[in-house]
């Protein structure tokens, strides 16, 4: 009797407290308003650039409460919501007395309670001032709390409010973060089986946990599956089918993709609740297995990183800061992305590419491989063996050290040095040294991003490439001087995409170069093709020595397994720009045939010629010859002085027509903009400018 009194209060104080409120306790409502300030206290997300989540972070007081709402929800889970919870949830201002009523009328016929008369309105009022005891008193707070909130937010609002807050088990709160411990996918697609178990759990969220009390789960799922047929939201046969899958037995772990660039991210906007990166989900997914995978068979203490980007924009799509974030044994916690490293061999590629630009080399070029002194330098190659003549363009797909020795020793390490800082990038020197030419070698540090940033910029036809930090939409605009001039950039990527792939690879279509740090610390692998570049570094964290580590044997099965479960397809190489062509050696000048420079950088036979120079036009003219003006431009005079005839012409790396005996010439553009003419003369001397063309 003392607990149907105490039913037949919560119904009549109910009533009057809804009575009230309705008209006119205006007063009290204004002095103690609902603490909403609780439902603003979400966990921060981390999504990618079509807004899919990558990573989550627990609330300050450690629970997963991901802001959801109901366009978030499969709709037959809001609906079998209400039909369960509320079915005059659209109809009530708070507190539904016909509930009250029918409650109490059915413990007067039963002598227990068959059904309770709490409203989602009632739920969000006890989840947002979680009461201390189950008292009429409380009860009697949480109608009044209820009804203030109707006042003050709408019905979309409130259920978004139950949707984010209801208790799932644990520190599991809200429809989303249950979904994706207890499913491993978002709630927008729930089964019939998976939104009744959603439905069924917060009204008991420990006593029946699925992964701690399956039984208890089951048969909770039961009955609101039994509810719902009744109240016909779903057919009594998708209720029977349902209820014979099995309720999930463990929870998952929230997902954690993209751990570095994500915790770097809300560090730099720690109170943004929704943090977006211009990473894409599923490329990340793809590297980072290709990552766990390749750890894995690697051995311990090797972690491996990986960058994306595209080459058009220099947007990240993806970054693995390490094989495993959270595993320690390998230094996951390192982003191996941002760490200063030796190259290898893979600064290579620019060094070809100032070669080839200005005029010292063609693909079929014979430069000697042989040991050679450069002032006691004595670069060796990794295998320590030699291949004697080779053409340049094997040279550099083999990755030969001397001959690329040779090559940095003529066009200059400080060059070298301008054209990455003009894409953005400064390795760096020892301390107190001028740049030299174990650079070529990996003499210098470099970061995994910055070989993406530079490569970005090979792949875009020599025009630099400045990479975002992931976050934000749009990087730095890079300089407008060129990393390498188009034609030139061309013949490295047209090398480079015929180097061989490693053994069961699949890459055609991608041109890519390795790179071995000395004492087997560092393996490289950077690739592109016409749309993406990516990088792969491994190594281990500590700096130590790995024997048997190399590019071509570690990292560059990852680079291509990468591409290839990335899910981005093989794009094709930008076409030939115009004035470049791969010439047989038969077709070369005679000056282009050797490469003719001694040891010491000086040239090999003794002349008492000048050397060639270009009088005109100047270095760094600006010439109108009508070349924007849409029809053809006229042709520009060529001058020199000095050097033996007979005379080579190239513009833009592509030789003109013809030798010539005499200093005079003409040229005719294809077009406006920067152009470099070079001449060679008999003996293989060059001079070079660079004009722009209007």
């Amino acid at each position: 009797m003392r607990r149907l009194a105490r039913i037949a209060l919560v119904a009549v104080a109910g009533l009057a407290a809804g009575t009230g409120l309705l008209f006119g306790l205006d007063a009290a409502d204004r002095a103690y308003p609902p603490p909403l300030e609780r439902a603003g206290t979400v966990s921060s997300e981390v999504v990618d650039a079509r807004g899919r989540l990558l990573r989550a972070f627990a609330t300050t007081d450690g629970v997963w409460r991901l802001k959801t709402g109901a366009a978030d929800v499969d709709p037959k889970f809001v609906a079998m919501l209400i039909a369960y919870e509320d079915q005059r949830f659209h109809a009530h201002h708070g507190v539904d007395p016909v509930a009250l009523l029918r409650a109490a009328g059915q413990f007067l016929t039963h002598g227990r309670i068959v059904s309770g008369a709490s409203t989602l309105s009632m739920q969000v009022a006890r989840l947002i001032e979680p009461r201390d005891s189950r008292s009429l008193g409380a009860k009697i707070r949480q109608m009044a709390r209820a009804l203030q909130i109707e006042r003050r937010l709408t019905k979309a609002e409130i259920l978004d409010l139950y949707l984010t807050l209801a208790p799932y088990g644990g520190n599991l709160e809200g429809v989303r973060a249950a979904s994706l411990a207890y499913f491993g996918k978002e709630p927008a697609r729930l089964s019939m089986a998976e939104a009744a178990l959603l439905v069924a759990l917060p009204q008991l969220p420990e006593r029946r946990r699925p992964d701690r009390h399956p039984t208890a789960a089951l048969e909770a799922r039961g009955r609101v599956l039994a509810r719902v047929a009744v109240a016909d939201v779903i057919g009594e046969g998708e209720a029977g089918r349902a209820a014979l899958e099995p309720v999930p037995q463990r929870r998952l772990p929230l997902p954690a993709l993209a751990a570095h660039l994500a915790q770097a991210a809300r560090l730099k906007q720690p109170t943004e609740r929704l943090i977006t990166t211009t990473l894409d989900r599923d490329i990340q997914r793809g590297l980072e297995t290709v990552a766990a995978g390749g750890a894995r068979a690697l051995g311990p203490k090797l972690s491996i990183a990986m960058v994306m980007a595209e080459v058009a924009t220099g947007r990240i799509v993806a970054e693995v800061g390490s094989a495993g974030a959270f595993d320690h044994g390998r230094g996951g916690f390192i982003d191996m992305t941002r760490v200063l490293r030796s190259p290898g061999s893979t600064l290579k590629p620019f060094i070809y590419g100032l070669a080839f630009e200005e005029g010292l080399v063609a693909q079929e070029t014979i430069i000697e491989d042989r040991p050679a002194d450069f002032f006691g330098y004595r670069p060796r190659n990794f295998d320590m063996s030699y291949q004697g003549d080779v053409s340049i363009r094997n040279a550099l797909q083999q990755s030969l050290n001397v001959p690329a020795v040779r090559l940095l020793d003529a066009v200059g390490p400080a060059r070298l040095m301008v054209r990455f800082r003009r894409a953005g990038v400064t390795p760096k020197l020892p301390p107190g040294e001028p740049p030299g030419l174990a650079i070529g070698l990996g003499g210098a540090g470099v970061r995994l991003v910055d070989l993406v940033q530079l490569y970005a910029g090979l792949a875009n036809r020599g025009r630099p490439v400045l990479l975002g930090d992931g976050v934000r939409e749009q990087p730095a605009a890079a300089s407008g001087a060129p990393l390498l001039e188009p034609a030139a950039a061309w013949q490295v990527s047209d090398i480079l995409s015929a180097v061989k792939p490693p053994s069961g690879s699949l890459g055609h279509g991608i041109a890519y170069k390795t790179g071995t740090s000395y004492g087997y610390r560092d393996a490289w692998s950077i690739g592109f093709d016409g749309d993406h570049v990516l990088g792969v570094w491994v190594g281990r964290p500590d700096n130590g020595a790995v024997p048997g580590l190399t590019g071509y044997g570690s990292a560059a099965p990852l680079l291509f397994e990468g591409f290839a479960k990335a899910g981005v397809g093989i794009a094709r190489l930008p076409a030939a720009p115009a004035g470049a062509v791969r010439l047989r050696r038969d077709e070369l000048p005679v000056s282009l045939r050797r490469f003719t420079r001694t040891d010491s950088g000086l040239i090999s036979a003794v002349v008492r010629e000048s050397s060639p120079q270009i009088v005109y036009p100047p270095e760094g003219a600006r010439i109108e010859l009508g070349a924007d003006a849409g029809g053809p431009a006229m042709p520009l005079a060529l001058k020199l002085q000095g050097g033996r005839a007979p005379f080579r012409w190239l513009a833009n790396g592509r030789p003109l027509e013809g030798l010539s005996r005499r200093r005079t010439g003409q040229w005719i553009p294809d077009g406006g903009g920067y152009s470099t003419l070079t001449v060679i003369d008999a003996i293989g001397r060059a001079a070079t400018v660079r004009v722009f063309i209007e």
